[in-house]
This record gives C-alpha cells, sequence and structure tokens, in this order.
C-alpha cells in the first residue's frame, strides 16, 4: 500500500477465509470459502490458496501485478517469522510457515498477524479510530479478542504476542474459559458465553422471555442478537443480561484504561450490534473503575469497518510496513 499498488488481504477464520483485493481502503474484489477447518492441514492450506488464486482470478490481476499478500488468523502466531503456532477453532493449522509458503508459491512479500491486532490497526488508520494516536480496539464475538494501536503501528511486546487481553482474568472463581483458565473477561462477555448465560438463565426462569419466542423455544439457537432484539422489546431478562454484559466489560476496560490510557476504545464484533443497549452503560461505568483522574474523557465507539475489516486489517499491514 505505500507504492499505491493494490494488496491482497487474507482473513483466516474457523469457518470462512475471506479473501479480497484491495485498492487503499477498499475492496475491490473478494472471495469466502469455508474453512474446513475440521479436514487435514494441506485441505486447509489449499483452501487459503484457491482464495487468492480466484480473487486474482477474478480481478483480471497477475500476481505481478500486486504489491503483497497480508494474511491475519486467530492466534498464537509469531508475525515476525509469519508462522501458525496453534488455533483452537482450526487445529489443523499448527506450527504451519504459512508466510514462507505463501512466498514460495506467488513470488510476493508477505505479512502474517493476529486477527483482532489488524482489525485493529485497520479501525486506527482509516476507521473509527483515525486521528487518534492511542488506540484500543476490541472485538466481541464468539470470543474477545484486542488489539493495542500506538502511532500507528501494532503494540506487540517482546515476542509479537501481546495483548492477549480477552485473557485477562476478572474473577478467579469464575466460568471456564476455552484457554483453560478462569475467570477471563471471554468467559462473561464473548457471544458464547452471553448465550450461555442466556441458556442458564432460561432454564432456571419461571415466566416466559421473548428470547425463547425469538428463537422459536429452540433454547440453543439463542445469540447475542437474540438477546438484543428481545432487549429492545423491554424483555426484563433480555435487559438484565445486556446490564451484566456492560457491567462485566467496564469492569475489564477500566483495568485497560489503567494499563494503556488510550485516546479511544474501539469495540466491534457481533456484541456491538447492541449499539444504544450498550454503549451508553459502557461510557458510565468504565471510569467507574479506573483510577486515572481522565478516564471520563476517553471515547468508546462502535468499529466502523464491519463486514470487511478483516480483509482491511490485512492489506493494512502493509500501510505501516
Amino acid at each position: 500500500m505505500n507504492d499505491e499498488r493494490e494488496v491482497i488481504g487474507v482473513d483466516i477464520g474457523g469457518t470462512k477465509i475471506a479473501t479480497g483485493l484491495v485498492r487503499r481502503t477498499r475492496v475491490v474484489e473478494r472471495v469466502v470459502l469455508p474453512t474446513l477447518a475440521d479436514r487435514s492441514q494441506e485441505d486447509v492450506l489449499r483452501q487459503i490458496f484457491t482464495s487468492v488464486d480466484l480473487v486474482l482470478e477474478r480481478a483480471g490481476r497477475r500476481v505481478e501485478d500486486i504489491g503483497g499478500i497480508g494474511v491475519v488468523a486467530p492466534g498464537p502466531l509469531d508475525p515476525r517469522t509469519g508462522e501458525l503456532l496453534y488455533s483452537p477453532n482450526i487445529p489443523a493449522l499448527r506450527n504451519v510457515p504459512l508466510a514462507r509458503l505463501m512466498r514460495e508459491r506467488y513470488g510476493r512479500s508477505v505479512l502474517v498477524e493476529n486477527d483482532a491486532n489488524a482489525a485493529g490497526l485497520a479501525e486506527a488508520l482509516f476507521g473509527a479510530g483515525a486521528g487518534y494516536e492511542y488506540v484500543f480496539y476490541v472485538t466481541v464475538s464468539t470470543g474477545i479478542g484486542t488489539g493495542v494501536i500506538l502511532r500507528r503501528k501494532i503494540y506487540g511486546g517482546r515476542t509479537g504476542m501481546a495483548v492477549e487481553a480477552g485473557h485477562v482474568t476478572i474473577d478467579h472463581e469464575g466460568p471456564l474459559c476455552n484457554c483453560g483458565h478462569r475467570g477471563c473477561i471471554e468467559a462473561f462477555a464473548s457471544g458464547t458465553a452471553i448465550a450461555r448465560r442466556a441458556q442458564e438463565k432460561l432454564r432456571a426462569a419461571r415466566e416466559r422471555s421473548q428470547i425463547l419466542e425469538l428463537v422459536a423455544g429452540e433454547i440453543e439457537a439463542i445469540t447475542p442478537i437474540v438477546v438484543g432484539e428481545a432487549a429492545r422489546r423491554g424483555d426484563p431478562l433480555a435487559l438484565e443480561i445486556v446490564e451484566e454484559t456492560a457491567r462485566f466489560l467496564s469492569i475489564w476496560l477500566g483495568g485497560m484504561i489503567n494499563v494503556f490510557d488510550p485516546d479511544i476504545i474501539i469495540l466491534g464484533g457481533g456484541v456491538s450490534q447492541w449499539g444504544d443497549l450498550l454503549f451508553p452503560r459502557l461510557r458510565q461505568l468504565t471510569p467507574t473503575y479506573s483510577i486515572l483522574p481522565r478516564a471520563a474523557e476517553i471515547a468508546i465507539v462502535p468499529a466502523h469497518l464491519k463486514a470487511d475489516v478483516g480483509i482491511l486489517g490485512a492489506a493494512a499491514l502493509f500501510a505501516t510496513a
């Protein structure tokens, strides 16, 4: 992106691989394929390569025309070497030297980064965080991913793997998290955790909730979007879940402010779609859990880039390379 050439961005997720050709800040061609996460490493790699090949073909580009390939994936991974170390949602991608494999196949520069870090970079450069120097990005979806952007650069710490803040403990006796520890914020406030809490409350409830009506009685079909819709209709149980989630996130964000002192906090992912059910409470509660006198000044806003944030984040790696 520095030389104004188009860049390919690849967003590897647990269920789908989204790949796009990016010109500046716009996705001009995209392909979405299933990840095949339950298949072999060769099968998943073939899907990644096929997605890139299809984007080039549909866009009418030769590989020589592009400035590079950015790849984002759930961690842990090593952005310095471009190796995918392990992903709980894609078990086949363990110790995969993805950057090397893609360089050998395409002959272009390849950059690999944690998906939340890259999404945070995209939001900082040309999304909700544009114009701010110190950005804390959060995506609340299946899990909770985070990234810190300092003056247009991803903060990766000593090894490039820093800011796995979704696994900061807020209650050492709390629910078991997928990481193996108890009481992580992800175990309280991720989309998965919200659905679990809703199911538990519904099983114990004496009165019928609109949450169940929205899923036709299929309790396992509950999602945060369903909870949000029920809350908008005034359902007491749904409103209780939203309030609990706002408080969990505020406790955690107050601690993040104490550590990072950002200019802005950007919240993306499915839970951010709760909108005015959530953000006013976050802005009200979060400063009460921070010791910093300027905490109330920090903007807490929804992400701007929505569905293409992974592709744009992958491409944005070349904007600051």
